[in-house]
C-alpha cells in the first residue's frame, strides 16, 4: 500500500469520531487505531529473564470430542436403552417434524435405514437434518419438538 495513501487515512482517523479504522487493499491491509486523548498508551512489558521450569510429565493426547465432553467418555445413561445412540452434533433448536404442521420423521418403533432423516437442528437460522447412522428400530427419543439441545446429547436410540 502506498506510503501516501496511509497518510490520507491517519488525517481521516484523526478528523472523524472513529476509534480505529482497517483497510484491506487485496492481500494488503492497514489498521490505525487512535488512543483517547487523555490516556495513557501502556508501556512496553519489560524483558522476562529465562528461569529453568521443573520437569513436567508430557500431557497424553486427546481427541477434541473428549476435550468437548471433558476429556472422559460419558459413562452410559441408566436412561437410555441398549442401542446406537445418536447424540446432538451442534447445539441448536431440535423439531420432530419439517413444519409445525407436518407429522414427525419417525416415531418410536419405526424402521429406519441409514442415512433417514430423524429430526432437524436450528442453529444460526441453519436448518440441519439429523440422518440415522445405522439401520434398525427406533427404540427411543430423548427430546421433544422445539426443545433446545446442547452438543452430544442423546436424542434417538436405534437398536
Amino acid at each position: 500500500m502506498d506510503l501516501r495513501k496511509i497518510k490520507k487515512l491517519i488525517d481521516l482517523l484523526e478528523e472523524s469520531n472513529l476509534a480505529e479504522i482497517e483497510i484491506k487493499e487485496g492481500e494488503e491491509s492497514v489498521r490505525l487505531a487512535r488512543v483517547p486523548k487523555g490516556s495513557q498508551m501502556a508501556a512496553p512489558a519489560p524483558m522476562a529473564h529465562h528461569v529453568a521450569a521443573p520437569a513436567v510429565a508430557p500431557m497424553p493426547m486427546i481427541s477434541p470430542v473428549q476435550a468437548a465432553t471433558g476429556g472422559s467418555p460419558k459413562p452410559a445413561d441408566p436412561e437410555l436403552p441398549a442401542g446406537h445412540v445418536m447424540r446432538a452434533p451442534m447445539v441448536g433448536t431440535f423439531y420432530a417434524s419439517p413444519a409445525p404442521d407436518k407429522p414427525a420423521f419417525v416415531s418410536i418403533g419405526q424402521a429406519v435405514k441409514a442415512g433417514d432423516t430423524l429430526g432437524i437442528i436450528e442453529a444460526m437460522k441453519m436448518f440441519n437434518p439429523i440422518e440415522a447412522e445405522v439401520s434398525g428400530t427406533v427404540l427411543a427419543i430423548k427430546c421433544e419438538s422445539g426443545q433446545p439441545v446442547e452438543f452430544d446429547q442423546p436424542l434417538f436410540v436405534i437398536g
